[in-house]
């Protein structure tokens, strides 16, 4: 039998939780977190979901798995060589919420779709509302691409990251489709 946490206090970590930080991305620090071998958070500074610090672990190299090969694929995204993220996952989550990052992860990079269509391609219509907060909760931002979801009007609505952010993202992903200059200089990580 567990004893619960009181009220008002933060759960500690899972003993295998562990995080560091990436510095010098073009949307700012980055907080990498995983449980033992698989990455379960990518955090930017003001993360609307952002849980809190002390439930992050102890601060690991970033020489450490999987951070090594976490901070090799972003840095290869924000170059422009890689559109497809390859690395373990442990998203934690409700059975919905990980259907909706599920299919997150199929979005080709340089494209956006809408709630609705989210919904439509979940085979659940009425659902934009639900797919957004699922959305919305995405533990791992950039890695499964909850950036490109948009309003149905086109609009640039909800970000974990914050709106800025968001527009880089998309912003780079559409400069690398038309083939123009990568819109972030990336300077060398870790």
């Amino acid at each position: 039998m567990t004893t619960p946490t009181p009220p008002g206090t933060t759960p500690a970590p899972p003993a295998d939780r562990t995080h560091t930080v990436l510095d010098g991305t073009p949307v700012g620090p980055l907080t990498l977190v995983a449980t033992g071998p698989a990455l379960c958070g990518v955090y930017m500074t003001d993360h609307r979901h952002r849980p809190p610090l002390e439930t992050f672990g102890r601060r690991a190299d970033p020489a450490e798995a999987p951070f090594a090969d976490t901070i090799a694929q972003l840095d290869a995204y924000f170059r422009g060589e890689l559109t497809v993220f390859d690395l373990p996952l442990d998203l934690g989550g409700t059975p919905f919420q990980r259907r909706v990052w599920a299919e997150l992860g199929t979005l080709p990079y340089g494209t956006t779709v809408t709630y609705g269509q989210l919904a439509e391609r979940l085979g659940i219509p009425s659902a934009a509302r639900a797919v957004g907060l699922a959305n919305g909760r995405n533990p791992v931002s950039i890695i499964v691409p909850c950036h490109r979801v948009i309003g149905a009007n086109g609009s640039l609505t909800g970000y974990g990251g914050g709106l800025d952010n968001k527009r880089r993202l998309l912003a780079f992903e559409s400069a690398e489709q038309d083939g123009d200059e990568a819109l972030f200089p990336v300077t060398e990580v870790g």
